[in-house]
Order: structure tokens, then sequence, then C-alpha cells
């Protein structure tokens, strides 16, 4: 056999590695989402957006305007309240499911490399994403937690992946 046949191989499983890691963490994110919606963002009142200087010269009409801007203000308040509640729990279901493909990846299919690579992947990019949501919380001691199992992860995983391989061999 040829070398550029193996080549060819090795291009396709790991261009298959990483179109499995990225579907396993988009699957997760849409998972989320699918069962837990986000709070939806309160919609502007028309006034609102369409605010000109005349508004400002009828007494009436800036009442209105500064009632309904009051108004949106405070659900404007009451969404962010609600959005980095959400980006907690959602921090906290990818994190978990990040820890479970890692450990799908490193126990049930670590005899089956092409998929264990991909959900290795996935779980680290779930893991990302983890992260990252995390830091949508207004939380410095919850950033600091997923930050701090996020590193966990990551070098019980390149441990695990990759010196006890060269123990092995």
């Amino acid at each position: 056999m040829d070398g550029g046949w193996y080549i060819r191989i090795m291009v396709i499983k790991f261009i298959y590695t990483i179109f499995l890691g990225v579907f396993f963490a988009t699957f997760v994110g849409v998972g989320i989402a699918a069962f837990y919606p986000g709070p939806k963002f309160p919609e502007q009142p028309i006034i609102l957006k369409y605010c000109s200087p005349e508004i400002a010269k009828d007494v009436s009409k800036y009442e209105v305007f500064k009632a309904q801007a009051e108004t949106f203000d405070k659900e404007e308040k009451i969404y962010q309240e609600k959005s980095q509640i959400y980006n907690r729990n959602v921090s906290i279901a990818s994190l978990i499911a990040a820890i479970i493909l890692v450990i799908a990846s490193l126990t049930l299919f670590r005899k089956i490399l092409l998929i264990a690579d991909g959900l290795l992947l996935g779980g680290v990019l779930t893991l990302l994403y983890s992260v990252v949501r995390g830091f949508g919380t207004d939380d410095n001691m919850f950033r600091f937690i997923v930050v701090s199992v996020g590193l966990v992860i990551s070098l019980f995983l390149g441990y695990v992946k990759f010196i006890t391989i060269k123990k092995e061999v």
C-alpha cells in the first residue's frame, strides 16, 4: 500500500473526529435551548424607538414617554436578572454534560478510538461552552468554580489521555 492512501485515511479520521466533537457540543447546546428556553428580551415601546425632539415640548407626550421608558427600564432589569440565572443554570447543565462526555470517552468508548476522540473533543468544546456561559453571570465565585472545574478536567484529561498512554507503550 502506498503512503498516500494512509495519509488520506488519517486526514478523513481527523476530519471525522472534529466533526463528531463539534456535533456533540452542538447537540448539548441545542438540547439545553430546546428543553430549557431562555428569557425573552422585553419589546421596546414604539414611542421609545421613534422618539423625536417634539415630545419634550409637549408635556402630555413627555409624560407618556417617561412612563413607558421607566416601565421598559424595569422590564429590562428583570430580564437581566433572569438572564444571569439562566446563564448560570445553562453553565451547570453543560458542565455536567461535558463531564459525562469526557467520562464516556475515557471509559465506554476507549476501545473505539475514533468515537472516543470525537466524544473527548465534544466534551472539551462543551466545557468551553460552559465556561463562556458561566461568564454571563454576575457571580465571581461561580465563575471561579466553573473555571476551576474546567482546569481540573483539562489536567485530568491530559494525564489520562497522554501520560498513561505513554506508560502503556
